[in-house]
């Protein structure tokens, strides 16, 4: 786990000074002079994310899923936040997908590969300074990757969290077998995991998540099964 780890809100790293904590009904109006001109944020909603596959918005997707898992969802999500998701407990969340179908027509499945680079720079957005760090470094405690597995377009549904399988590694882990490395791919990541102390390269399902990613961040010595946590 991150040693200077704060314990404080539990749904991100914290936004901008004076943004709301509060999430909107989408039955909010557009107005002009103070009166509705007919349209609801609602509308908006649907208008700009109703395809379901567009990459952009299927990552925030999976970020809504991993974030009901644990109980996080009754919060806005921060944009560029230092991490994805901080869990109640403290631990941070980094959540990658990917999908074989994508919103344009491909005449194969996509190649599953995820971002995994260290960064370089973290930017706060309540100060809005941005911090060099001394050394590139995964800034995360917990890895969920995300994959949606169908590959026929006409059933494939982002909605059915059947369909996603979740696989989840410790950062420390992740540090120690592949120090730098930027990408990873599909097949390489379950090399990894079947490596690793405490986990299995199995799918976990949405309704043991909360467990395996609490118990993942609580792993301190990736090079031993030793029990101990943090």
């Amino acid at each position: 786990m991150s040693p200077a780890r704060p314990r404080g809100r539990a749904s991100g790293a914290g936004g901008p000074a004076g943004r709301t904590k509060r999430l909107k009904s989408g039955a909010e109006p557009f107005h002009a002079g103070g009166a509705s001109i007919g349209p609801t944020l609602l509308d908006c909603w649907r208008w700009s994310n109703s395809d379901l596959l567009n990459a952009a918005w299927r990552g925030v997707l999976a970020e809504f899923v991993i974030a009901s898992a644990l109980g996080l969802a009754a919060e806005p999500r921060v944009e560029w936040a230092t991490c994805d998701l901080r869990t109640r407990s403290g631990v941070a969340v980094e959540v990658k997908s990917a999908a074989y179908v994508q919103a344009w027509r491909r005449d194969r499945p996509s190649v599953i590969e995820f971002d995994i680079a260290p960064r370089k720079q973290v930017w706060n957005p309540a100060t809005n300074e941005t911090t060099v760090l001394p050394e590139p470094r995964r800034l995360a405690d917990v890895y969920v990757f995300c994959v949606l597995g169908r590959r026929d377009r006409t059933a494939v549904d982002p909605l059915d969290v059947d369909q996603w399988a979740f696989y989840v590694l410790g950062r420390a882990y992740l540090d120690r077998e592949r120090p730098g490395q930027k990408t990873i791919g599909l097949r390489a990541l379950l090399s990894l995991m079947r490596r690793a102390p405490r986990h299995a390269d199995d799918a976990v399902r949405y309704g043991e998540l909360r467990a395996t990613i609490e118990r993942a961040g609580s792993v301190l010595d990736p090079g031993a099964d030793s029990g101990r946590t943090a």
